[in-house]
């Protein structure tokens, strides 16, 4: 395949959005529209990736390089259209091998395959553009004029006539074409239309009369959704759920109730899974074939190997990583913590900044004290362990192999090996105590209400 450049349009303001932020900057599936359509591009592996940011221009910029730290970032310092923006990223192209690509922060959906097609018709054609079939005539979008398989022309809707508007195939904007040849197109373009704009839809018409050809690769009408709006942003977000499930159960994912669990873009999970009803993956989620995701659990930034069992109503934060057949239970919170093979973390616990070692039990009510108010600090307990009920374990500590912490313990210093930690106050019984204390409190209550009355 010829070597390629990508060019990413996120230079505008978005304004039906009614928002503070870039437009490009709102989310589906907890990952930026522009992620979307980076990750798009990276399908075609280009040599390079530029991005034309405007409006909140730094945040567009700071998203873009944590996607991709090799994006380069080139500013539009006045929206005059859609070819201008293409000619602000001229300096950043130059030198690009081979073709370019223009894409949309704004457009998530266009798919590998869809990319692969353009490039199979410009080993044909010069100027390549993606378009889609309406229904709706009445649509605004762009008219593509054809003959036989040539793009003769791109009218905007705005500038058609009846006639053209009735064309059903219209323009999605993609283009693709020799980067230099794009280059030399764009030149040529003027603003003489109803917008004072500069299209990049112009280049068809200039590079037919250059003697150059173009035609136009179709795809689903679905592929070229726009985001203008939180209501489309809504309707997208819906469209990318729905498309990750049916993705995921092709893939030998079990979903009990696909409706009911929620993906994030680079969610991963691996063949003969179980997703039970009601499960939220937020961003960096990798759970590994065979385990088992249970009801109402809620995982980010984690990892979740093979055979492992996690929940019901159970919550993985950023740096949790499960070994195989690891079992995490009912309200139960992990958060930057290794748990290795087979450990036990069945309910009310919480476990962070930790190192669960094989086999350990962590009974009910644990909590590992990472927290000083200004440290954070690290817990770690061998393998072969068992951490009793209610147990407190003030970090940094460390419960050696095979060690013991009684019920109601504060650990507050490291246990050795096989030993037993026992740290709480001696129980006293005081006869007939809790009787006299009722009958005191109660007659105070009495006497309180009988003076307010």
């Amino acid at each position: 395949m010829t070597a390629i450049s990508a060019i990413i349009l996120a230079a505008g303001q978005g304004s039906r959005m009614n928002s503070d932020l870039p437009k490009v900057l709102h989310e589906i599936g907890n990952a930026p529209l522009l992620v979307h359509a980076m990750t798009s591009a990276a399908a075609l592996s280009p040599d390079r990736t530029v991005v034309v940011t405007g409006v909140g221009g730094d945040l567009v910029d700071a998203a873009a390089k944590a996607h991709d730290e090799t994006a380069l970032c080139v500013r539009q310092t006045e929206q005059l259209g859609t070819g201008h923006a293409v000619l602000a990223a001229k300096e950043a192209m130059d030198g690009a091998p081979g073709d370019a690509v223009v894409l949309y922060g704004d457009t998530p959906f266009i798919r590998a395959e869809t990319l692969e097609a353009m490039q199979s018709a410009r080993e044909h054609y010069d100027v390549v553009v993606l378009g889609f079939d309406v229904y709706d005539v009445s649509a605004r979008y762009g008219r593509l004029v054809t003959h036989a398989d040539e793009l003769t022309e791109i009218v905007e809707f705005k500038d058609a006539d009846a006639a053209t508007r009735a064309i059903t195939l219209c323009n999605s904007g993609v283009v693709m074409a020799n980067a230099a040849t794009l280059y030399l197109l764009l030149d040529a373009v003027g603003n003489n239309n109803a917008s004072e704009e500069y299209y990049l839809t112009d280049i068809v018409g200039i590079a037919r009369s250059k003697g150059l050809s173009a035609t136009v690769v179709r795809c689903d009408e679905a592929e070229t959704l726009g985001i203008n709006t939180r209501a489309e942003l809504a309707r997208a977000e819906a469209a990318f759920q729905s498309r990750a499930r049916d993705a995921a159960m092709e893939d030998g994912v079990t979903l009990v109730a696909p409706d009911t669990v929620f993906f994030s873009l680079d969610t991963y999970i691996g063949r003969d899974a179980v997703i039970e009803p009601n499960v939220i993956f937020g961003p960096g989620v990798t759970i590994e074939s065979e385990a088992r995701i249970r009801s109402f659990s809620h995982l980010e930034g984690c990892h979740v190997s093979r055979g492992s069992i996690v929940g019901p109503f159970a919550r993985l934060r950023p740096g949790a990583e499960l070994a195989e057949n690891v079992r995490i239970g009912n309200f139960v919170e992990v958060k930057n913590a290794q748990v290795a093979e087979g450990a036990k973390i069945n309910h009310l616990t919480y476990v962070g900044d930790a190192d669960v070692g094989a086999r350990t039990n962590i009974g009910a009510g644990t909590v590992t004290c990472n927290y000083d108010g200004v440290f954070k600090h690290r817990t770690v307990i061998g393998k072969d362990a068992f951490i009793g009920s209610n147990t407190l374990l003030v970090a940094p500590v460390t419960v050696g192999d095979n060690a013991m912490t009684a019920t109601g313990t504060i650990v507050t210093r490291d246990v050795p090996a096989s030993d037993l930690a026992i740290g709480r106050a001696r129980q006293e019984n005081k006869p007939g105590l809790a009787v006299r204390l009722f009958e005191k409190l109660k007659a105070a209550k009495a006497a309180k209400q009988k003076g307010a009355e």
